[in-house]
């Protein structure tokens, strides 16, 4: 199975276009565009009945005492948690492609619903978590939601976007569903799947 991006190369840094924030003089972060980028995926196995698509960071602070505190940094070694960007299911076995924006164009204050998707079921990411007790910004955020790692971390962050082939038509998993319950699901189920990785960062020391 193969994965192609008209919008990450791998391994390399995703366009801010994509991204939740990008840099700025003042602020030191913005809101951006929170496009979702085109993933399309070929050679695929047969008696496959649906995909599913998982976007995690891996590089998420364990401890987030010093995470955008001035005067203060994100130490490199600091033990690192998944952060679930996309989780999507239930992907109908005859689709191939998903553009650029389809999914996600612009932020939604208070997130996007969990459910039924242009394609496919979404589940929560864990901008949910990171939101939750805003007055503002608090509530489900179901589907894609871009990267805004800590403007002061040390690390530079990795977003995996993997497409997965499963045998099953549906995962039967329903409403505010999560990353880790999606792999659960999963689980025995996955004949195939392909990755692609982008790089992100918002400290302007690893921009240089």
């Amino acid at each position: 199975m193969k994965l192609r991006s008209d919008s990450i190369s791998d391994n390399q840094p995703i366009p801010g276009r994509y991204a939740f924030c990008v840099p700025a003089e003042v602020g030191h972060v913005a809101m951006s565009d929170n496009r979702n980028p085109h993933l399309a995926w070929s050679d695929v196995p047969t008696g496959a009945r649906s995909f599913a698509i998982i976007c995690c960071d891996p590089d998420v602070p364990s401890v987030g005492d010093d995470v955008n505190q001035e005067g203060r940094s994100v130490p490199a070694d600091l033990p690192r948690v998944d952060f679930f960007h996309w989780v999507l299911v239930d992907i109908p076995a005859r689709v191939r492609e998903i553009a650029e924006g389809a999914h996600a164009s612009g932020i939604t204050a208070r997130g996007k619903a969990p459910g039924p998707a242009p394609v496919g079921v979404q589940g929560i990411n864990d901008y949910t978590g990171w939101f939750a007790g805003d007055a503002d910004m608090g509530g489900d955020y179901g589907g894609y939601d871009g990267p805004c790692p800590p403007w002061n971390d040390a690390r530079l962050h990795h977003y995996t976007f993997t497409v997965y082939a499963l045998d099953v038509e549906h995962l039967g998993l329903k409403g505010a569903f999560t990353g880790a319950e999606a792999r659960a699901a999963m689980k025995g189920h996955v004949l195939a799947q392909a990755s692609v990785t982008g790089t992100y960062t918002l400290n302007p020391a690893l921009l240089k």
